[in-house]
């Protein structure tokens, strides 16, 4: 036995009452999401990367100076060798700990460390 029209109608009615509102708060959420994740990317302008990579060229010189490997640097620091290397290229910057270890391993001020960055 099929049901009726009305009571397909009645069933239909239900489901859309009470699914409609929790599909129309998943695409909601999702859009915000999307619209956050996007703000977050726009934040990264020019000149936010333009100071990161001065103090990655910052981090760089001071090495070169004390003629250090990345790995050396790594290894007194106690993280990877790609960590330094991320610093360097300013694709992330050390931590504020990391930064004061930095420092005193190419014996200089943290403050001139980060005066000698320009921005």
């Amino acid at each position: 036995m099929y049901p009726s029209a009305y009571e397909l109608f009645i069933i239909f009615t239900i489901l859309v009452v009470n699914v409609l509102p929790w599909l129309l708060f998943v695409v909601a959420a999702v859009l915000a999401i999307r619209w956050f994740v996007r703000q977050e990317r726009a934040r990264k302008d020019a000149q936010t990367v333009a100071v990161r990579r001065s103090l990655g060229e910052a981090l760089r010189a001071e090495r070169e100076r004390c003629r250090m490997t990345q790995e050396f640097v790594a290894q007194h620091v106690g993280v990877s060798r790609q960590a330094v290397s991320k610093w360097e290229q300013g694709t992330s910057e050390p931590s504020t700990t990391n930064l004061i270890k930095l420092a005193k391993l190419y014996d200089v001020d943290p403050a001139d460390l980060l005066r000698s960055v320009s921005g």
